[in-house]
Parts: structure tokens; C-alpha cells; sequence
């Protein structure tokens, strides 16, 4: 598969990932939730050396979440574009909503799936995984910045 390319609303931040990424995933916490306006965010994986802006992008702004990550941003349009915490070294995440085309994987779980909102329940077959999964388990250190 070819690079897989997206941008924000206005397209001022674009971005290019080279296959293959790491995984897709539909992030059902409350930071991603209130950070996105959504009942859930549909995240793209990508080691840190296949991830890059493109030539011309603007440069996203950052937003520190909590001590550990942040979240990257285009400062013209507001779009919430990127994941990076040091609790995943060497890997970019992606709001899949930024990528027009196909790519190289189809969803593979949902997250944090015990934090989900209660007004809307997906109607796929993929593993839900909750908090205490041991995959999961680094992500318990993350707390809120206030």
C-alpha cells in the first residue's frame, strides 16, 4: 500500500504515514471523549520514523493532557489531530476522521470500553477491551493537568 495521507478541516496541517501502521483502535476514555466532542475517538497508529508532516504543513500546537501526553492540534481550524505520550515511545497515534482514504488495516477493538457513554453502544463484533486489560495496563498512570 502507498503512504497514507491526511490533513485537518482546512487542510493548513497535513500528514503522511508509511505502512504498516500499528493498529486502529476506537478509544472510548474520557480524555479522548471530552478533548473530541465525541462519544468516541477512532485512532490510527504509527511507529514515530513512518510518521511525518508534510512539505508546506503548518505546524500542529500542542496541548499538554496530562504528564505523560499531549495532543497536537491544527492552531487555524481546531481540529484534534494527534496522540503522542511518553507512555507509548516511538509511536505517533492518528484520528482516523483525518484520513480520506483507505488504509492498510480495518478497526481492530475498542478500548476503555467501561468508560464508554451510555447513549450510544457500537454495533460491531470487536473485542472491547476495559481498563483493567493488560494491555491497557501503562495507561493507568495518566492523570488529568489542571
Amino acid at each position: 500500500m502507498a503512504e497514507i495521507n491526511g490533513q485537518c478541516l482546512c487542510g493548513a496541517v497535513r500528514f503522511a504515514l508509511a505502512p504498516p501502521t500499528l493498529f486502529f483502535a476506537h478509544c472510548h476514555c474520557q480524555w479522548c471523549r471530552e478533548a473530541h466532542g465525541a462519544a468516541f475517538v477512532s485512532w490510527v497508529g504509527a511507529a514515530l520514523e513512518r510518521f511525518r508532516l508534510l512539505p508546506g504543513s503548518a505546524e500542529p500546537r500542542w496541548y499538554q493532557s496530562s504528564a505523560q501526553s499531549r495532543r497536537g492540534f491544527c492552531a487555524d481550524c481546531g481540529t484534534t489531530l494527534f496522540f503522542a505520550s511518553a507512555l507509548c515511545p516511538g509511536e505517533m497515534h492518528v484520528v482516523r476522521t483525518a484520513i480520506a482514504g483507505p488504509i492498510d488495516r480495518a478497526p481492530d477493538c475498542h478500548v476503555f470500553y467501561d468508560q464508554r457513554v451510555d447513549w450510544v453502544e457500537p454495533g460491531d463484533a470487536l473485542p472491547r477491551y476495559t481498563a483493567d486489560h493488560p494491555g491497557l495496563a501503562k495507561y493507568r498512570a495518566v492523570h488529568r493537568q489542571r
